[in-house]
């Protein structure tokens, strides 16, 4: 598969300009492998790998925004999170509304 991914990643760059319906599906990425280029792999590796590549390939294009996590950090015992509802439940065959109340202390 690592030779054909150069093929596979040219593909999809050039489909960053085409019209949607024009962009070329795993199918039509997949025949042409096989036959043009007598790729010996699955169907379900190629579907593998343009699932991963394609949101990478986004990224480094600048046409989507790269993924940021910022950690909540808070000093022990500062900060709680505090819920509450009702919830049914079935208590011996007979269904019983009973009050749920969460607490989390950080």
């Amino acid at each position: 598969m690592d030779c054909y991914k150069p093929v596979i990643d040219e593909i999809l760059r050039a489909d960053l300009d085409a019209p949607r319906k024009q962009r070329h599906t795993v199918t039509r990425i997949f025949h042409p492998l096989v036959d043009e280029h007598g790729a010996d792999v699955s169907y379900g590796m190629v579907r593998y790998y343009i699932a991963a590549r394609k949101p990478e390939i986004l990224v480094e294009s600048g046409k989507a925004p790269l993924e940021a996590f910022v950690p909540q950090t808070h000093q022990p015992g500062h900060k709680a999170e505090v819920d509450f509802g009702d919830v049914t439940i079935r208590l011996a065959g007979e269904p019983v509304t009973c009050y749920l109340f969460s607490f989390r202390l950080s």
